[in-house]
């Protein structure tokens, strides 16, 4: 896993791996509309730091899981406390788009 990885965790690379095999989850991208049109992880839906709180009505189930993501992992940071906070009880912070190796949707201008 190398010394980053051991301090830590998982990447988003290894996170999306999961959310791939995890039945039913859901990628959260949480950064604002204009980012994720520019450019987002294909599959993941957009729910806006801003109004997090949708997720009760867009995603009412609270075991849903949930893999959460932004540019760099502080927004996503603050989406998985709130999530936690709102009864989400399976939620990861994948941390941010940045390192992230796969493949990118792309807006149109």
């Amino acid at each position: 896993m190398g010394l980053f990885g051991s301090l830590f965790g998982k990447g988003i690379d290894a996170h999306m791996e999961e959310a791939r095999a995890t039945e039913g989850a859901v990628v959260l991208d949480v950064r604002t509309p204009e980012e994720f049109y520019e450019r987002h992880i294909e599959g993941a839906q957009s729910f806006p730091l801003a109004g997090i709180q949708s997720v009760l009505t867009r995603i009412p189930r609270r075991d849903t899981p949930l893999f959460v993501y932004c540019l760099s992992g502080a927004r996503s940071a603050q989406a998985c406390r709130v999530l936690d906070q709102l009864g989400y009880s399976a939620v990861t912070d994948m941390g941010g788009i940045t390192r992230w190796s796969g493949a990118i949707v792309q807006g149109r201008k």
